[in-house]
């Protein structure tokens, strides 16, 4: 039993502690801010088993794993062209984010060159 608290606030986490099975896993994943802190009673977390992780860019090594996702997505095996709703110059970053506020975009891909320039 795996619950993901892809919030990151403590109320979350902690519904999120109690929601998982004996001897499941909380998963972290929504970022909480510096001054965040949470408190669990450790009996609770001793007596419940499991374990309690966090996910940062997914537990990636970004010097290793991503010149290896570049690799692949320029060999034709990751289709990262399917997550970009837009292509957008820098004059429309401002425009671009308030679209993507009111659930309109979902991933915006700034080029700062021509098409041709940038997958040379």
């Amino acid at each position: 039993d795996v619950v993901i608290d892809a919030v990151g606030r403590p109320e979350t986490y902690k519904q999120a502690f109690y929601a998982r099975d004996l001897a499941g896993r909380v998963v972290l994943v929504g970022v909480p801010t510096p001054a965040m802190t949470l408190e669990l009673p450790l009996l609770d977390v001793f007596g419940r088993g499991g374990s309690l992780k966090s996910s940062w860019y997914g537990d990636c090594l970004p010097s290793r794993d991503f010149p290896m996702l570049v690799e692949q997505y320029k060999l034709g095996r990751l289709d990262l062209d399917a997550f970009v709703t837009e292509r957008i110059g820098l004059a429309d970053i401002e425009e671009a984010f308030h679209k993507m506020h009111e659930g309109k975009v979902l991933r915006s891909v700034v080029e700062m060159g021509s098409v041709g320039e940038l997958k040379a």
